[in-house]
């Protein structure tokens, strides 16, 4: 958000500031009266209540603000939190407005940590202007505290004392706040008394601000209590002579000119109060005090951004995507254009180039059908090869069969002479030259072999279980179908059997034949 409202809050008045782009405007007071409140509200309502919409951040600089270091045991989780909530009550329980901040953890003992309270103790002067917001609906983004705030002065003035005490001259009157080792231990304010525009009394009170230190164990005896004070360049010569260096205390000097630069302010600001509202305008740390109910309209105005963001991503991601496509489409018609104007030509060329060419014997498409039924021929033509691999296979297994003669056929298997078994059939015959050529797909081959199996002492059944098994590893090939065609003893029902036993007889081969009928 480039706009914002700051508004410095003292005992006796207000003081509105816009923010704008980073540009902090000239400020409007406001007393702490019905009158006042009345023209602050006016203030914000004006021009067309442009003011209303824009976030506001509370800066309290009040004399009731009250700091107290506590030990407390280090706890974590939910307990821990339930601790703090609790010793907060007990510390400020008539104001909704406490904080803390952890300071660190003891270096002996249990280690409890070190934990500063903070708190704005009289609630009823911030009341006037917290119900002229709410009445408004101002969106309240937070409330801060001078003191808390001044840490980040430190850091940008880069003051690095272990023992600092930083001397500041605001609305609210002089501001002292006691930092060790960078953290604020304690801050306090107090009256200036101010002759010819200076704070005459810094010293005095000073020297008070360094006995309650020593007295409270927070500064101990022997340290130096570096006291840096802002003030206008036209101050620091008359502050030189107020405040003397002693054996407990030195004193420095920022020019305020100096300061605004290192924050960047473009103007050299009179009190110590636009360098912290400078600083809360660029970087506005999380709330120092709860605003409880202030800030649900400055919770529903941040969700209200976020779904006008993302809704214009989505619209933004929408367009962008349309643009994409209308892009991609015009050059996809860019380039079908491009190629249908390449494919006229070249039809135009294949034109001029063939009206040049001698009559060819044969048309295109016949060429191109001659072709494909040559590789189809070539692929799926049948020829012995491949079958007579399986049965050399099949063979090496069965060194007892001897081979004798070998009847291949193209086609489906041819029967048998008359007066033998009939051979199998496998599917419809096939008709004509084509089929046998494998045109369309390749035909099936047919082997009949003889072969003699050998008989040790006339062992038929040997020689069966030899053909069977034979038979077997043949069948176990894909595609193929065996049947025995002839075996070297007739065992068909209608035969009579004959024979003669004698005690031993010589070995001897007998004669089989098998037919294969393989489908590749």
């Amino acid at each position: 958000m480039f706009r914002k409202l700051l508004l410095y809050i003292t005992s006796d008045a207000l003081c509105a500031y816009d923010w704008d782009h980073g540009v902090l405007g000239q400020g409007q007071t406001f007393p702490a009266s019905t009158a006042g409140v009345d023209g602050f509200a006016a203030w914000l309502e004006e021009p067309q209540g442009q003011r209303l919409d824009v976030p506001a951040y509370l800066l309290t600089d009040l004399i009731e603000e009250d700091f107290q270091r506590q030990l407390l045991p280090h706890v974590r989780g939910k307990a821990g939190r339930a601790l703090l909530e609790r010793r907060k009550q007990q510390l400020h329980r008539d104001t909704p407005y406490r904080g803390s901040t952890l300071l660190g953890r003891e270096d002996s003992g249990r280690h409890d940590d070190q934990v500063l309270f903070f708190a704005l103790t009289n609630p009823a002067l911030l009341q006037p202007w917290t119900e002229t917001l709410e009445h408004l609906r101002v969106p309240v983004a937070g409330i801060y505290s001078t003191s808390l705030l001044s840490i980040a002065l430190v850091k940008k003035l880069s003051i690095a004392h272990e023992h600092l005490l930083l001397v500041t001259q605001q609305s609210g009157g002089l501001r002292q706040s006691y930092y060790e080792k960078g953290q604020l231990r304690f801050s306090r304010q107090t009256l200036a008394i101010a002759l010819d525009g200076v704070a005459v009394n810094i010293a005095l009170e000073t020297e008070k601000t360094r006995q309650f230190l020593t007295s409270t164990r927070m500064l101990a005896r022997g340290d130096v209590l570096n006291t840096v004070i802002l003030a206008p360049a036209v101050q620091i010569a008359k502050l030189e002579l107020l405040c003397d260096n002693g054996l407990e205390v030195a004193y420095h000097f920022i020019d305020l000119q100096l300061a605004g630069k290192r924050v960047g302010l473009r103007r050299t600001p009179a009190l110590a109060d636009e360098l912290l509202l400078t600083l809360l305008g660029k970087h506005p740390p999380s709330s120092h005090y709860p605003p409880g109910a202030l800030a649900r309209y400055y919770h529903f105005q941040r969700a209200r951004n976020t779904l006008y963001g993302l809704s214009a991503l989505i619209g933004g991601s929408a367009a962008l995507w349309c643009a994409i496509n209308l892009l991609g489409g015009i050059a996809d018609d860019a380039a079908t254009e491009r190629l249908a104007q390449e494919t006229t030509t070249y039809q135009e060329r294949y034109r001029s180039v063939m009206s040049t060419q001698p009559p060819a014997p044969a048309k295109t498409q016949n060429m191109k059908v001659a072709v494909t039924l040559g590789q189809m021929i070539a692929s799926q033509a049948p020829e012995p090869g491949r079958l007579l691999g399986i049965l050399g296979a099949a063979l090496d297994q069965a060194p007892q069969v001897a081979l004798s003669q070998l009847h291949w056929h193209a086609g489906q298997a041819p029967a048998r002479a008359a007066g033998s078994q009939p051979a199998q059939q496998r599917g419809a015959s096939l008709q004509g030259g084509s089929a046998l050529a494998g045109i369309p797909v390749a035909p099936p081959q047919a082997l009949r072999m003889e072969a003699d199996v050998a008989m040790p002492n006339n062992d038929y059944r040997a020689a069966l279980a030899t053909i069977t098994a034979f038979a077997q590893t043949l069948a176990r090939q894909p595609g193929m179908q065996v049947t025995i065609e002839e075996t070297p003893l007739d065992l068909r029902p209608t035969v009579a059997l004959s024979g003669k036993s004698a005690a031993s007889s010589p070995d001897s081969q007998a004669r089989f034949t098998l037919l294969l009928a393989w489908q590749p």
